[in-house]
């Protein structure tokens, strides 16, 4: 058994198979940690060659060992194949475009009101030691697309990654190892306690998260104290409007996989439809023949679409919120798939809702549950969906696109798509969400940059010319 100072990392697929035992960091290899942080500090932001080179190198080694990555995916958090393959492939783009940004200008020149001669310059600096706090769900391609900004801009990153995903994290933070400078990228594996110590130290400038809200506000909270800055990513019941000129075959086929892909387990993932009443009917059986299409089993069979939940726990509160919103005549089941005997799946389940306002449709089900609701027009379809306090991301599916674009322009998230999943992310452009979905500067693209480094304004006044 496991005692209190050890981690074991379980396959979700086959839950009495261990994916490794793993020591928790203690205090001193906490310090050591930090310590080799600031010894790497001077050295890697002096060189953007260095930053870029060493980039390359780390991205070249997850490339190289795609396979080994891929299937840890599969065996650790239940992540089919195919997704796997597609996340340490992504993790490789994130590397490579943020090795060129260690190119960045590292400032800029503003007209100067001074004086004949005078410079007015703004110049950017790494904020020291960034603090990575990472959920398990996306195990490379989060922890990457927060550290290899940070790494690009010169600061050194502490990974604390989640304990259901610390395999995923232990095996990046060996190729790191070997690639990058010591000290550069390093991996703690923290529990609550001490990672709120590390949020509190001096030599951390900067705190990126994701995860639950009440743990995201219980750490901005803290960091606030400490005037740290802090950026959260938490939870998100996107919303998708099916207005009536839908293609509707090509709608379904998109929001099945949207919300129930890797059981659902994706912050982005379609929680909630509202169609027109128009075509509701012909909707819901077209959504209906999808979601049962897909193949729901073992994810290493790479036909598989819809794996295994994380936990036992997780799959109890995934069916629990189910069989509460039908019990409380809040929800009637449209879909109920098959599932696995063994291992933690969940059903992929489809539930007609009335009110907006139901938990179901106001709480993030974190797994493969989708609420399909009913409005009269445009006008409240978007009130519908915007009736939420999150606001991450959301998709509008019709046919003329003038209309589409301005149902899109109304809806309250950050991230918003027109005839496309709200699960799609460009990691060059600005990642986040409005309202309880996000706290602080947005991540990705160069919009990563507000958070990690920081600004000195400089006023540069000639000296007097001597007269005469």
């Amino acid at each position: 058994m496991p005692d209190a100072d050890t981690i074991v990392s379980h396959d979700p697929t086959r839950p009495s198979e261990e994916v490794g035992r793993f020591p928790r960091s203690n205090d001193a290899a906490i310090a050591v940690a930090l310590e080799a942080a600031a010894e790497a500090g001077p050295d890697w932001w002096g060189s953007a060659a260095l930053r870029a080179s060493g980039l390359h190198a780390f991205a070249d080694s997850i490339a190289g060992a795609r396979g080994e990555l891929a299937d840890l995916l599969v065996r650790e958090v239940g992540k089919p194949l195919t997704e796997a393959r597609g996340e340490v492939d992504r993790s490789v783009a994130i590397v490579r475009f943020y090795a060129q940004a260690a190119w960045d200008p590292v400032g800029e020149v503003l007209p100067a009101t001074a004086g004949p001669g005078s410079r007015l310059e703004v110049r950017r600096s790494p904020v020291g030691v960034v603090l990575a706090i990472t959920p398990w769900n996306f195990p490379l391609a989060i922890p990457i697309w927060k550290a290899a900004p940070a790494l690009a801009w010169g600061n050194r990153v502490i990974l604390k990654p989640s304990r259901q995903a610390v395999a995923a994290a232990m095996f990046l933070g060996r190729l790191a190892a070997e690639t990058l400078p010591a000290g550069v990228f390093q991996v703690v594996l923290a529990d609550a306690a001490r990672t709120e110590q590390l949020i509190a130290d001096p030599s951390v400038g900067a705190v990126s998260f994701t995860g639950s809200v009440a743990t995201g506000r219980h750490l901005a909270i803290l960091a606030a104290t400490h005037q740290t800055p802090i950026q959260c990513e938490m939870g998100g019941q996107n919303a998708v409007l099916v207005l009536d000129d839908a293609d509707l075959d090509a709608s379904a086929a998109m929001i099945a996989g949207a919300a129930m892909a890797f059981a659902g387990q994706k912050c982005t993932a379609t929680r909630r439809v509202v169609v027109l009443d128009s075509v509701r009917d012909a909707f819901v059986e077209r959504l209906s023949a999808a979601i049962g299409g897909l193949a729901v089993g073992d994810p290493r069979d790479p036909a598989t679409i819809v794996g295994p939940v994380i936990d036992a726990n997780a799959r109890s509160t995934i069916e629990g919120a189910v069989r509460a919103a039908v019990n409380d005549g809040a929800a009637r089941v449209l879909v109920a798939a098959g599932r696995p005997a063994d291992g933690w799946f969940c059903a992929p389940t489809v539930l007609a809702v009335d009110d907006p306002y139901a938990t179901i449709a106001q709480e993030e089900v974190f797994g493969p549950a989708l609420s399909v609701l009913a409005a009269g027009n445009d006008d409240g379809a978007v009130a519908i969906a915007n009736a939420t306090r999150f606001g991450l991301s959301a998709a509008v599916y019709a046919t003329d696109l003038d209309r589409a674009t301005r149902v899109a322009g109304r809806l309250s998230a950050g991230l918003v798509r027109v005839n496309a999943p709200t699960t799609g992310v460009d990691f060059h452009a600005p990642f986040g969400g409005l309202g309880e979905s996000s706290f602080g500067p947005r991540e990705q693209g160069r919009a990563a940059r507000e958070l990690f480094t920081k600004t000195q304004t400089v006023t540069i006044v000639p000296p007097a010319q001597r007269q005469g």
